[in-house]
């Protein structure tokens, strides 16, 4: 590709060592929370650095042009997706050279970051202002900390590789300036070997002018510059439908998975509850009597029939699932306001193996107050979740542990013992609401008796299959 230079003039020189020191006392004297011997720090970097303008995605904020076609959680996944692969590619780009790389973000904080992210080299928070401010502001600390070439990218252009870095930094050893037009009229890489603030200035940002704008501010400026390749990123439904396939598009972030046998007087109310742009709700039905899967069907849930068994109806509708969650949620139960941005959350910490809820039932009942203390002890601090938890996971893990065990009672426990091993068990800090019928049945002191036998004998190696028969509620009289 040919170069697109213009000569550079005395006055728009290398920036050298005595205008970086120069800088350097301005700054420190204008930002007192900066101390000297953290400045002094930054100059002890490597000479050159790749910033990646990134945003923590939050259900319903990210890519908000986008929810109309993947759902608000579907959205943020998709800026999820798009940030950690640029990020692999990235680190892998720095790996063997003599590139610093720096996270430079908004929302959310550095421990959410790294949580999610892990220990890049730095984070930073992105300073208040327009996206040229920002963006000035974190390529000069760059070359305040000694930099001398540095290449600023966003983290939704899917087709960033290590070789279009690798050019970007290459062409900054003979030019003052680099950019990757995008198609839609902005840019989707700036690499200066040197400050210009007058180049994120009188720009009229997120118009198709940007890109034209930039080059006019480096031309007056006699900035010899270099431009690559252009390429899409990802803002809008017609973006997306020419790189990912119309299919992916249609999947659900999550689905949400309640066995049922007989359950037509709470099937309605879960089935309401869960319903969300984001969600398909499976109904597994055990071989109901009852109205259970009219209703469901009237509800706008898929059905499925199949053999009696929580363990085996819960894996029956995780392989008919599409979502890339999976919640598994027991018919009498019901999920709190706006549930799928706690589980995005919960799953943004890649240490996370499974998320659960808090317990709560809606049996008032002085010694269920106890009840419900105990479970969330055991929830929070041995990591140790019941179904009755709405417990969710990402479908592509559960598969690779083969689904719950089909065993007569307690596949949870099992279950949630073996995942513990994989990683974090997150409970969220919002409760879900579910029956108290059975403790209203039995009682709460016995019930809670026999739960506790129950995980007892689990722990020391009972069968369930000898357990099972403690769980089952008496026939109701004639």
């Amino acid at each position: 590709m040919p170069v697109q230079q213009a000569p550079a003039s005395p006055e728009e020189a290398r920036f050298n060592p005595e205008v970086r020191e120069t800088l350097y006392t301005v700054i420190v004297s204008k930002t007192p929370h900066i101390s000297d011997p953290a400045m002094k720090n930054l100059f002890q970097n490597k000479n050159a650095r790749l910033i990646l303008f990134s945003k923590y995605p939050v259900s319903g904020k990210a890519k908000t042009r986008l929810i109309p076609a993947l759902g608000p959680a579907g959205a943020a996944e998709l800026q999820k997706q798009m940030a950690e692969k640029i990020v692999r590619t990235s680190t892998q780009f720095i790996d063997s050279r003599d590139i610093d790389m720096e996270i430079c973000f908004e929302g959310g904080t550095k421990k959410k970051m790294k949580a999610w992210l892990g220990a890049v080299p730095r984070y930073s928070h992105q300073i208040p202002g327009d996206i040229g401010i920002r963006m000035h502001r974190a390529m000069a600390n760059a070359f305040l900390s000694g930099c001398s070439r540095v290449v600023l990218i966003g983290t939704d252009i899917p087709d960033i590789s290590e070789t279009v870095l690798e050019q970007a930094f290459f062409n900054l050893t003979n030019n003052d300036l680099v950019l990757g037009p995008s198609t839609d009229g902005g840019y989707w890489l700036i690499g200066l070997n040197r400050p210009c603030a007058d180049l994120f200035q009188g720009i009229t940002w997120g118009t198709s002018s940007v890109f034209e704008q930039t080059l006019h501010i480096a031309r007056k400026h006699h900035l010899k510059y270099q431009l690559l390749d252009p390429l899409t990123d990802i803002d809008t439904v017609n973006n997306l439908k020419k790189i990912y396939l119309k299919k992916a598009l249609a999947k659900p972030y999550i689905s949400v998975i309640i066995p049922t046998l007989n359950e037509a007087d709470h099937i309605a109310a879960a089935i309401e509850n869960a319903t969300h742009p984001d969600s398909e709700i499976i109904v597994v039905d055990g071989g109901s009597t009852d109205d259970t899967i009219e209703t469901a069907k009237k509800n706008g849930a898929q059905v499925i029939t199949g053999p009696k068994g929580r363990a085996r109806q819960q894996n029956i509708g995780a392989k008919r699932a599409l979502g890339r969650v999976l919640l598994f949620l027991h018919s009498d139960t019901l999920l709190p306001l706006n549930y799928i941005s706690y589980v995005f959350d919960t799953l943004m910490d890649r240490r996370v193996a499974m998320g659960a809820f808090q317990f709560k039932t809606d049996f008032s009942h002085p010694f269920m107050k106890l009840v419900e203390l105990g479970a969330n002890i055991r929830s929070q601090y041995f990591g140790l979740p019941y179904g009755d938890q709405a417990l969710f996971l990402y479908k592509s893990l559960f598969d690779s542990m083969n689904g719950f065990p089909e065993v007569a009672i307690a596949e949870d426990f099992f279950f949630v013992q073996k995942l513990s091993t994989l990683g974090k068990i997150h409970i969220v800090p919002v409760p879900i609401i579910t029956s108290g019928r059975r403790w209203k049945i039995r009682g709460p002191i016995r019930t809670w008796l026999i739960n506790t036998i129950i995980l007892g004998g689990c722990k020391i190696g009972i069968s369930p299959e000898k357990l099972k028969s403690l769980y089952r509620l008496p026939k109701p009289k004639a």
